[in-house]
């Protein structure tokens, strides 16, 4: 019988194995740069002092919306058979959501355009079968 450890290394890790730094967003499972967030966070005087936490959290919520964006912005580029996204693409898809639309509200959105459409007034009227039927009795008054 063999005594030790099945599979794996074992023992003590390398010099350069033990340095290496892993990136918080990296840690954090994100695309968002947290060190970045947390600078920009402390320089921008929001408050005296900035927990570990706050730049996490905040990287998530704007990646999460940024994925959002780009992926109702990517459905309206395949519906418009188009390859890229466009400012025109953008600006459908956020004010075709409405708690995107409301977020950004105040948001101009460059060569983004606006919604199509026309309003009810504009419209050419129906002819119902009231109207057919007082239109041909002819009424003066």
């Amino acid at each position: 019988m063999v005594s030790g450890k099945i599979g794996g290394k074992g023992g003590k890790k390398d010099a350069t194995e033990a340095s290496k730094s892993k990136s918080r967003s990296s840690k954090a499972g994100l695309q968002f740069p947290v060190g970045r967030i947390h600078r920009l966070l402390r320089k921008g005087n929001y408050a005296q002092r900035i927990g570990v936490g706050a730049p996490v959290y905040l990287a998530a919520v704007l990646e999460y919306l940024a994925a959002e964006i780009l992926e109702l912005a990517g459905n309206a580029a395949r519906d418009n058979k188009k390859t890229r996204i466009a400012p025109r693409h953008l600006q459908l898809a956020i004010r075709n959501d409405l708690e995107l639309d409301k977020l950004l509200t105040n948001v101009t959105i460059s060569k983004g355009g606006v919604l199509p459409s026309i309003h009810p007034v504009l419209l050419p009227q129906k002819n119902t079968k009231r109207s057919m039927a007082s239109g041909s009795q002819s009424q003066e008054y």
